[in-house]
């Protein structure tokens, strides 16, 4: 694909024998996933949703283009995007989780924490995995109490840093 993408599901498994799958939804947009909607490989071939289910954390999903279980065991592993250009705009402040990968981060002290490297989705709020240069991680949670301000421009943020979040300085 020539334009930027975004994750939005992953396949984990085929599911029966009529073509279906299982997927791990990445996707906050809730018409992701309706029949009709396209979505495509990491090779940029195109897949349209014929049926989706829920079945506990994932989706079951049937597309036009899987006819049978073989096709669908093909797919296992694969990631599923869609390009950035399809997202729905989103208001002033606000940003999608995967625009926070690569974000410098610091402590309001000026303590540098080092580089968001994932945005870990969790059922209560995400988790930045935040790796420092000497390779220390820590995990940060995304949400309003902590994050003091986020520039996705300028490749920064500012965490309120809250005592066993991170080792001590030293």
């Amino acid at each position: 694909m020539d334009q930027p993408t975004v994750a939005v599901g992953r396949v984990t498994k085929a599911h029966g024998v009529r073509g279906e799958v299982a997927v791990e939804n990445h996707s906050d947009n809730p018409d992701r996933w309706t029949p009709g909607s396209v979505v495509f490989d990491e090779a940029g071939r195109a897949f349209t949703v014929r049926a989706v289910r829920p079945h506990g954390e994932r989706l079951l999903i049937t597309f036009e283009e899987v006819s049978d279980r073989t096709a669908a065991q093909g797919l296992t592993g694969t990631t599923f995007v869609v390009p950035e250009a399809w997202l729905p705009p989103l208001g002033e402040g606000e940003w999608w989780a995967f625009e926070a990968v690569g974000l410098r981060v610091v402590t309001e002290d000026g303590r540098d924490l080092g580089t968001v490297r994932q945005v870990l989705d969790y059922p209560a709020h995400d988790l930045w995995r935040i790796v420092g240069d000497d390779g220390e991680e820590v995990l940060v949670p995304a949400v309003q109490e902590l994050l003091v301000s986020v520039d996705i421009q300028g490749g920064r943020a500012v965490v309120r840093l809250i005592p066993g979040l991170t080792a001590p300085e030293g």
